[in-house]
């Protein structure tokens, strides 16, 4: 059996090595991020974070991930046990297939589609199902109310992250991932489009749930929200799916705004890193973004969450979509 990877037959095996190429220190980077995330809001509290387990506590991570297995995975007698089961995993397996798409550098990409922008969408879109599923598979009133306020906060900046892509489409005339990304060799896409940068950012920490937009959870209201009756691997998933979206949403944020695997000045020092350095250095310093975040905003209320969303910024996101076409139609740039 063959497949095609950037126009070439391929075997199945040497696909699912790189398949595994990319799945294996993802998981590695999700486990570890859950590690960063104490250290950090440690170090911001004035805290010392894991420090028991191993050497500075770097083996908190794995110590996590036996207790959680070891656990017995308890299902509500009232549940539908099928969908309770599938839901996480759906919600985890989307958070991976994503990355089929993503360039790590000048040619290194499982699947380079000329439609990638538009697949990354898809996926990102998926990622509403796993959530309602698993509220209401549940059969508690807890979980579906938390799977409906996260549902639509997904939808709702799902809107806006559209409108941020197509002025980056607009600007690369592509939208190939890979030919965005070449597209900022003279200048980053997050200076022309600053606005747009700062827009997809916050639309990406309400899209993942993340501080201040963790309006799943509330704890005077709705417990954890949608997972709060999962336990034991199923309860992992999801905590993986979540950390998985957030390394997604710093690479996005990489490749669409911050030149993907190039280096900021084209000087012969720099290009000697190489592009997957430059490209994982960019994505620690999105995903430092999202735990300063959750170390110093409170919370918002919903209302203000979906005011923010609906009024804001959708009308800023379709005005400057609207400047960016004008700019380059008659700045004859297109």
């Amino acid at each position: 059996m063959l497949m095609f990877w950037n126009g070439y037959a391929l075997p199945t095996v040497i696909i699912v090595a790189q398949v595994v190429a990319i799945v294996v220190p993802l998981m590695l980077a999700v486990a570890y991020l859950t590690y960063a995330e104490r250290k950090v809001l440690a170090a911001m509290q004035l805290r010392m974070g894991p420090n028991v387990v191993g050497w500075w506590g770097l083996l908190q991570p794995i110590a996590d991930g036996l207790k959680l297995l070891t656990k017995e995975t308890v299902i509500p007698s009232g549940a539908n046990r099928l969908l309770f089961v599938a839901a996480p995993m759906l919600s985890f397996i989307l958070a991976l297939v994503a990355w089929a798409v993503i360039p790590f550098s000048a040619g290194m990409v499982l699947a380079n589609i000329n439609v990638g922008v538009l697949y990354l969408f898809a996926i990102s879109s998926l990622g509403v199902y796993g959530i309602v599923v698993a509220g209401w598979a549940s059969n508690s009133k807890y979980a579906f109310l938390g799977a409906l306020r996260s549902a639509a906060q997904m939808v709702s900046y799902e809107v806006s992250i559209g409108f941020v892509i197509v002025t980056v489409i607009m600007c690369a005339g592509s939208m190939n991932l890979s030919k965005i990304v070449e597209a900022q060799k003279h200048v980053w896409f997050f200076i022309p489009l600053f606005p747009m940068f700062i827009v997809f950012f916050i639309s990406g920490l309400a899209e993942t749930n993340r501080t201040p937009f963790d309006l799943a959870e509330g704890e005077s209201e709705l417990v954890a929200g949608y997972f709060v009756e999962y336990s034991s691997m199923t309860f992992a998933l999801f905590y993986l799916g979540e950390y998985a979206n957030m390394i997604l949403i710093s690479a996005m944020t990489a490749v669409l705004f911050l030149g993907g695997w190039l280096p900021p000045i084209d000087i012969a020092p720099l290009n000697w890193i190489p592009g997957p350095v430059w490209f994982a250095l960019k994505i620690a310093v999105g995903l430092f973004f999202f735990l300063w975040a959750r170390a110093t905003l409170p919370r918002y209320r919903y209302d203000q969450l979906m005011r923010l969303g609906w009024k804001v910024f959708l009308p800023f996101s379709l005005l400057w979509v609207a400047l960016t076409a004008g700019v380059l139609v008659y700045g004859g740039l297109v």
